[in-house]
């Protein structure tokens, strides 16, 4: 095996492992969580949902009410390091 699996191809391996991971959570996300999705045949059969309280539940969720309160900056000490006042 060592032969086929080269110490530059490492790098390479490391990336796609990690976006091949990132790509399985996303999509197993979507299937357990999301209420557009219909697995299950009581779901299926219905044309239009009324789950607008679960719509909202997903699309409001925790992470997003917190980032709602916090200023949008990245890095808020170097921005007031630069944007701090200067004496003249």
């Amino acid at each position: 095996m060592s032969r086929w699996v080269k110490p530059d191809v490492y790098p390479l391996m490391a990336a796609m492992t990690f976006v091949t991971g990132m790509c399985i959570f996303q999509l197993t996300r979507n299937v357990f969580l999301n209420p557009d999705v219909r697995v299950n045949k009581a779901h299926r059969s219905m044309a239009v949902l009324d789950n607008e309280e679960e719509g909202m539940k997903y699309a409001e969720h925790a992470l997003r009410k917190f980032l709602r309160t916090r200023p949008p900056e990245v890095m808020p000490a170097i921005n007031r390091l630069f944007a701090g006042d200067r004496p003249e």
